[in-house]
């Protein structure tokens, strides 16, 4: 069948449909990764986003239920180059089409994603729409020019777990960790599982203060979609965490919030940070590690003796980690927990037990 894809500027594709036979309005953005499109799919920072691969030939190798990372197809839409029908790989169960239309999402092939990608670097990320039909309507601009911008939507509370769960073995012997979930990845808790904690997973408004009574002895702020100026009551978690002196590491959003709790303001970026090639320089050790990266805001600021700027970004020299000099507080704007992308940072969640470990001492 015959669909459009229509972006806020007034650019009209013409492509087919792949996915669910369902209109779809999302903010565009792209992602440079050459593999790991199920992983993509599912990760909850998408949340709201019509994805475009870059990578042209996509759906080749199907999907596996092990690599899902969260429980469905978070991303309301993808807009690839070619789509494989027929996927060629013994851990294949499902075909990418099928996958999306299981989960009622649109998809859209036969567009020319590397001139999308320049109008979105070039004009900023926008809104855009997928609409599943034989012929273009007035009607499609109008509606994704009235959709509402990225700017301003807590998107976490949409895709927070409703109540609180543990993951991974347990044993008297771990660390006790408090997760936040503002749309964690599940490769994030297996990872933070094998460094060696017990790991009990909270919604997003979850109060910091009940939490420390129950003698948590460190706290993670994970991943997520949306802008986190509006998350509030994640910021004074993160606050009252802080003030409590306790071992605190964020990821992605998780950096974000800790970087507003620390009085920093977040901006948001012309087009984000999506792939598995973004270079980051290791401040304290002169490193380049190549990293994973799913974002479209990023901390403002310069480095202080009291919170130091740890990474850096060599794209754009966005700040990519924090540090406090007299708290025990780690943050990094990329996914070291990748999936998909390299395993350069994996290193991060080991260091993050150390310092739980160092405090104890």
């Amino acid at each position: 069948m015959q669909a459009f894809l229509v972006l806020a500027n007034g650019t009209v594709m013409k492509g087919r449909s792949f996915g669910a036979n369902k209109n779809s309005i999302g903010e565009v953005v792209f992602n440079t990764s050459m593999a790991g499109y199920q992983e993509i799919l599912t990760d909850p920072s998408y949340k709201g986003q019509l994805v475009t691969l870059t990578y042209p030939m996509i759906g080749n190798y199907g999907i596996n239920p092990d690599d899902m990372e969260s429980d469905r197809i978070q991303a309301s839409g993808l807009i690839v180059k070619e789509y494989v029908k027929r996927p060629s790989n013994f851990q294949s169960k499902e075909t990418l089409s099928d996958f999306l239309i299981r989960f009622d999402v649109p998809a859209i092939e036969g567009i020319d994603t590397r001139k999308l990608t320049r109008i979105i670097r070039n004009s900023g990320a926008m809104n855009c729409g997928i609409f599943i039909s034989e012929t273009y309507e007035d009607s499609f601009l109008e509606a994704v020019k009235n959709a509402p911008s990225m700017e301003g939507q807590d998107l976490a509370q949409v895709v927070t777990c409703e109540k609180p769960y543990v993951f991974g073995a347990h044993s008297p012997s771990k660390f006790k960790l408090a997760v936040y979930d503002f749309g964690i990845k599940r490769n994030i808790l297996r990872l933070l599982d094998s460094a060696g904690f017990n790991v009990h997973v909270f919604p997003a408004k979850t109060k910091a203060e009940d939490l420390l009574k129950e003698n948590f002895d460190a706290f993670f702020l994970s991943n997520g979609p949306g802008d986190p100026a509006p998350l509030s009551y994640a910021i004074q978690s993160a606050k009252t965490i802080m003030e409590a002196k306790k071992p605190l590491f964020g990821i992605c959003l998780g950096h974000q919030i800790i970087g507003l709790a620390l009085g920093k303001k977040t901006s948001k970026l012309k087009f984000g940070h999506r792939g598995g090639n973004h270079p980051v320089r290791n401040e304290e050790t002169g490193k380049i590690e190549i990293t994973s990266q799913n974002h479209g805001f990023h901390v403002l600021g310069e480095s202080s003796g009291d919170t130091p700027i740890t990474r850096i970004n060599l794209f754009d020299n966005t700040v990519a980690g924090l540090k406090t000099k007299n708290l025990p507080v780690m943050a990094v704007q990329y996914h070291p927990e990748a999936c998909p992308g390299p395993h350069d940072s994996a290193y991060h969640f080991q260091e993050f037990y150390t310092m739980v470990e160092s405090t104890k001492l």
